[in-house]
């Protein structure tokens, strides 16, 4: 089956699952976790990648983020390649540190963040690496200890979550730690890494009914959210795959115009490409750019990207062109 494509429009929130191959640890020490936030802090800084919840645990991890202006796939990339160049230098391996790809759920925040905030940052009790709530506000490697004021990391998006809780400072911290109370009994829930209702349910296809209301539900399991948000998700993707397929469509055109416009001259792709100024040059980057402008539609601003130069040298070289023909 192909992969499907990722979900993500700047500013979604997503929960982040990355786990080691084969349920290798990705951790060995605490050094390795320390090494992790760090490339993870910088990162969120250098992107504008927000994230509001987060733990390691030895063979995954889990992040709760809202994607920077460039969405989540840059920031990942880098985050986990150069983590995974870093642990096999260590520890003299070769080889995938990481299992396929990481998993991305796109989840809506109104319905789920503070859920999705308590799930997290339970992962430690649920596992037993710590006994009780008092030993999970001192633990270091996830971001409970952020909220509760005993972790000071100044990447974390605390304010941003603990406002949902109170309008001080003490009043959140007392109402988050009473809602973490109430969910420290819980058990893995499926439904909170993607499906959201449906998985509860038991379906799996891309709309369910429910039998008793015969109600028809949307559901894609890259989404954690109701039928009207499944929605709304997928709308937005496919208006952002109709975008790229029509910027790769005028890039064709624009390879393809001057491919052949070179071959008839006799004049190297690369001198146009590459901003080149002798006069021959200089004529056939004017011709081509309002060939592409009139025939295609297609505006200076793209024109001039693709042909290395900048918008206002093709506005003139087209204004030139033009007067000489008249």
């Amino acid at each position: 089956m192909p992969r499907q494509a990722r979900l993500d429009n700047p500013g979604t929130l997503h929960h982040i699952m990355i786990r080691g191959m084969e349920g290798t640890p990705i951790f060995r020490q605490d050094s390795d976790r320390q090494i992790f936030l760090d490339r993870l802090g910088k990162l969120i800084s250098a992107t504008g990648t927000r994230i509001l919840a987060w733990v390691l645990m030895d063979n995954h991890v889990h992040l709760l983020i809202f994607s920077g202006p460039k969405g989540i796939s840059q920031f990942m990339r880098r985050l986990l390649t150069g983590y995974a160049i870093y642990y096999n230098r260590r520890y003299s391996r070769r080889g995938h540190l990481f299992q396929d790809r990481y998993k991305s759920i796109v989840c809506d925040k109104d319905s789920y963040l503070l859920e999705l905030v308590r799930y997290l940052h339970l992962n430690p009790l649920r596992a037993g690496i710590v006994k009780n709530l008092e030993e999970l506000n001192k633990y270091k490697w996830g971001g409970h200890s952020v909220l509760v004021g005993k972790n000071p990391i100044a990447w974390q998006e605390k304010d941003y979550v603990l406002r949902h809780f109170g309008d001080n400072s003490r009043k959140a911290i007392r109402n988050y730690l009473r809602y973490m109370a109430e969910g420290k009994a819980q058990e893995h829930r499926p439904e909170l890494v993607g499906g959201g209702l449906i998985r509860s349910l038991g379906g799996w296809s891309r709309v369910v009914t429910l039998r008793d209301k015969g109600e028809m539900i949307e559901h894609d399991s890259r989404i954690l959210g109701d039928g009207d948000f499944v929605k709304r998700i997928l709308a937005e993707a496919e208006k952002g795959l109709r975008r790229q397929i029509y910027v790769k469509e005028k890039r064709d055109v624009i390879t393809r115009t001057v491919g052949d416009y070179c071959a008839r001259e006799g004049i190297l792709e690369s001198e146009i490409l590459q901003g080149g100024q002798r006069w021959k040059v200089a004529k056939a980057r004017a011709t081509i750019a309002f060939q592409l402008s009139r025939d295609w539609g297609i505006s200076l601003a793209e024109i001039a990207r693709n042909l290395g130069v900048s918008t206002s040298a093709i506005a003139n070289a087209i204004q030139k062109l033009e007067a000489d023909q008249k």
